[in-house]
């Protein structure tokens, strides 16, 4: 198995992300592994985790995983205990579960609504609320700790039914400008990463039709983004010097014209 390509810029951070058994998320734990940062990984499927931890060491990394949902808030604040008994003070959150389940309004799609919205609003905050006490404190000790939300173009422009998702994201978007001027005064960086359309197993989720014809036909129109392209923007939003914060992140496929 090839080693990682490995370089200093993240020695001595201590990373957890979420959604990290696939896509973006697992992209993301391996690019800040290779940079030196101990990284955690939290998704729900065990068996994923455990592959990707088990690459990212065998490569010189250094990862380990829970199998946690973030929609259960007792199970993330144990995780996080569990993570700075293992590896010390978490510095960088990669927060990047979520959802996409794109339909007509009017067809009262209401579970998925609420999945939504469970997982990409109120999951984000029982992330955030369980590590986020961590984050002030490594913050007050190295003076720089980084919360990187992940949000999406959707959250600024408009997609005709993907209303429910497109707010979800708005929301992360605009929680994160606040807490940026919130958690600034105490050096915790914040962070929204806001990607045009990239190629994970959210698109596999999309059940309706016309959706999912959108997308392929995209496809014929432009290159979509990788999760490494996202992964790479993370690794180096968390490597800038501890004054500097990159607010919002933009990053869209060349073709995309909105």
């Amino acid at each position: 198995m090839a080693a990682l390509t490995h370089n200093s810029t993240l020695s001595g951070r201590v990373a957890v992300v979420t959604g990290a058994s696939s896509g973006i998320g697992a992209a993301t734990a391996t690019r800040l592994a290779a940079s030196g940062a101990k990284v955690a990984l939290l998704a729900r499927r065990a068996d994923r985790l455990a592959a990707a931890v088990q690459v990212i060491n065998q490569t010189g990394g250094t990862a380990l995983a829970w199998s946690v949902d973030v929609t259960d808030p007792a199970a993330l604040r144990d995780a996080a205990g569990r993570v700075r008994n293992e590896f010390g003070t978490v510095d960088l959150l990669f927060t990047n579960a979520g959802v996409m389940l794109p339909a007509p309004v009017e067809d009262l799609p209401v579970h998925q609504w609420q999945h939504q919205i469970d997982l990409n609003v109120t999951g984000l905050m029982n992330t955030i609320g369980a590590f986020l006490p961590q984050l002030i404190a490594s913050a007050a000790e190295k003076g720089v700790a980084d919360l990187v939300n992940t949000s999406s173009i959707a959250a600024q422009n408009i997609f005709p039914t993907f209303a429910v998702y497109s707010a979800t994201k708005a929301y992360v978007t605009h929680l994160s400008r606040t807490l940026r001027a919130e958690l600034g005064e105490k050096d915790v960086r914040v962070s929204a990463i806001e990607p045009g359309i990239v190629g994970t197993e959210l698109q596999s989720h999309v059940t309706d039709s016309g959706a999912q014809e959108w997308l392929e036909r995209s496809k014929e129109t432009m290159t979509w983004l990788t999760p490494h392209d996202i992964a790479e923007s993370v690794a180096f939003i968390a490597a800038q010097p501890a004054h500097v914060n990159l607010q919002q992140v933009t990053i869209m496929p060349t073709r995309q014209p909105s």
